[in-house]
């Protein structure tokens, strides 16, 4: 499909009218959000919409809401032309790139903060993220009012967040988690791994490797504790800078857990530099 294919909205009312065009001739519509910076990750949820939904719809929108003041909103990569052309590749319909001005016009004053999930984790390092997270999709799925929206399962405290928010408000979507897609040697797809040097995108492929032997001792009986702080361990040992967190968490709260009687999940951050690098994985 060529890039002209693929049509460009950026207003609300040009979108909706799109929508309603689909929705008169019977379509079922997915929506993808996305901040932009597109990876197989994002073009593997586009074709899940595709092969649920009629339509597949990608938001492209560089949330301002989810960056604190000393983080990397200025630098964050853009390239809309090319999103649009491996949008179009992949299969996509619709691409709702809307200006800040649409999104946050002057005077916007709410916020949709989403307690519990939110907290631990990625709450405790950037407290200000999921308010701007649940905030931006709330407006998009209100926006759009697709019948199911794509988030991968990378984002997985997100992807918790989202589906709590959705439920809590009555928002008519199904949120559907999708898999995290790596790179061959492990590496968690993300548009950050753009900014790692060469030295430290080798360093990056160990995260996931000491998930997995995290997993393996928590199943071998050792104490969740422990495990947690035997990866964090392994992590700086491997070259990682720093560690935020190696966490064993109740997959659907994320509490804290004693014992995997319960479906659980890892979640881990860690700094490589200046790049600060989150995965996680069904234990």
């Amino acid at each position: 499909m060529a890039t002209s294919a693929l049509r460009i909205v950026r207003d609300v009312a040009a979108l909706r009218a799109e929508i309603s065009a689909w929705r008169k001739a019977g379509r079922s519509i997915g929506l993808v959000p996305t901040m932009g910076a597109l990876h197989e990750g994002h073009l593997s949820l586009v074709r899940a919409a595709k092969q649920k939904c009629d339509r597949a719809i990608a938001t492209l929108f560089v949330n301002p809401r989810q960056f604190a003041p000393h983080e990397d909103f200025d630098r964050y990569p853009r390239n809309e032309e090319q999103d649009a052309a491996l949008l179009a590749s992949a299969g996509c319909d619709l691409l709702y790139a809307p200006d800040r001005s649409v999104m946050y016009p002057e005077g916007f004053a709410t916020n949709v903060i989403v307690s519990d999930v939110s907290t631990p984790l990625e709450g405790e390092f950037r407290p200000h993220f999921f308010g701007g997270v649940a905030t931006v999709v709330t407006k998009l799925l209100l926006q759009a009012l697709p019948d199911a929206a794509f988030f991968g399962e990378k984002d997985y405290q997100q992807l918790q967040v989202i589906k709590r928010m959705a439920r809590d408000l009555d928002i008519p979507a199904e949120i559907v988690g999708c898999a995290t897609v790596r790179e061959s040697d492990g590496l968690a797809m993300s548009s950050r791994n753009a900014y790692l040097k060469p030295d430290e995108r080798r360093i990056a492929a160990r995260l996931n490797h000491v998930l997995h032997d995290a997993i393996k001792a928590a199943h071998q009986g050792e104490a969740i504790a422990a495990v947690e702080a035997e990866a964090n361990r392994h992590l700086i040992a491997a070259g990682f800078s720093s560690v935020d967190y190696v966490a064993i968490r109740d997959a659907e709260t994320l509490a804290i857990v004693a014992n995997l009687s319960r479906p659980a999940r890892i979640l881990a951050a860690a700094w490589l530099g200046k790049t600060r690098l989150i995965d996680n994985m069904a234990v």
